[in-house]
């Protein structure tokens, strides 16, 4: 599969982002509460009350959903990880001291990882919990078997992403201004529920919400993305800066949206929660059912 985006660039832009993140994340950590509000579900008493012992945060960014799932669950192993250094070290400094977001006898750990290459074992996972990180991975079947790969028969999945009209009416401004690509693109949910059906995952159910919120002008709203990281990191982006005449060309075709709110910006939000399938259950590539059982479950006739 052709890269659609250059991770290396992601990691340098949440890193640069990573202290002041928080002052622009309003509405990530709004969806990190509503995606956190399904946690109690791994506890039904019809699936034996259970109480997780390792939960995992891929994509923790400065560590408010690390400090979410430590919350519901004291005593389990909380386990948060980022792609970008700059975001593990700040979430690691804000678990680690008393005025940092817990106070709990268990701390977390904190890696710096890919959510493409989760360094756990095979079914270690009770809860897999990743918020808003996966708008940055264009190979969902890869991410989904990986997430599969490490979650338990019957583990909980908790995912949420940025759906295909988010920032609409920017990629509109700016393709007026020429034909460079300017806003990432974002997953159908169509797709999103596709892609964890093939994977194996049981049960999913999605669901959606459309944020609409207001911004004064566009040097605001980009200010905005820059303080949150979400800068252009597709591989075909213009290396050059935004010339002034372009940039005056899509601010101007923006402008044809404003409302008495001011300048509209909408996010797509899409979560998702499913259940980790049993050992052996299929996983669909290319059209083809695929069967993995471990080979300790393979018999073997030795010859004499």
């Amino acid at each position: 599969m052709s890269e659609i985006f250059d991770h290396r660039q992601v990691g340098r832009a949440f890193s640069r982002a990573a202290t002041h993140y928080d002052e622009a994340a309003a509405l990530q950590r709004e969806v990190g509460v509503r995606l956190a509000e399904s946690l109690p579900y791994y506890e039904d008493k019809a699936l034996g009350a259970r109480t997780p012992q390792l939960v995992l945060d891929v994509g923790c960014g400065t560590g408010h959903g690390t400090a979410l799932l430590q919350a519901q669950w004291p005593k389990a192993q909380v386990i948060g990880l980022d792609l970008a250094p700059g975001m593990a070290r700040e979430a690691q400094r804000r678990v680690s001291t008393k005025r940092g977001l817990l106070d709990f006898s268990r701390k977390p750990q904190i890696l710096r990882a890919d959510a493409l290459s989760l360094p756990l074992r095979e079914s270690s996972v009770d809860v897999l919990f990743s918020n808003l990180c996966l708008q940055w991975i264009e190979d969902l079947p890869a991410v989904f078997a990986g997430f599969r790969r490490v979650l338990k028969p019957d583990g909980l999945l908790l995912v949420s992403t940025f759906g295909d009209q988010t920032l609409m009416e920017l990629h509109e401004a700016f393709s007026q201004a020429d034909d460079a690509p300017h806003v990432s693109p974002f997953v159908d949910i169509a797709r999103f529920g596709d892609a964890l059906i093939a994977a194996g995952f049981r049960d999913p159910v999605l669901d959606r919400d459309l944020f609409r919120v207001s911004q004064p002008d566009l040097p605001t709203l980009m200010r905005e993305l820059r303080t949150l990281g979400a800068t252009n990191a597709m591989r075909d982006r213009r290396r050059a800066l935004t010339g002034r005449a372009r940039f005056a060309r899509a601010a101007q075709a923006y402008e044809a949206l404003r409302t008495e709110q001011g300048l509209p910006v909408t996010w797509d939000v899409v979560y998702a929660q499913a259940w980790g399938p049993k050992p052996g259950a299929p996983i669909r590539m290319g059209g083809i059912d695929e069967v993995r059982v471990p080979v300790s479950q393979i018999p073997i006739r030795r010859r004499g």
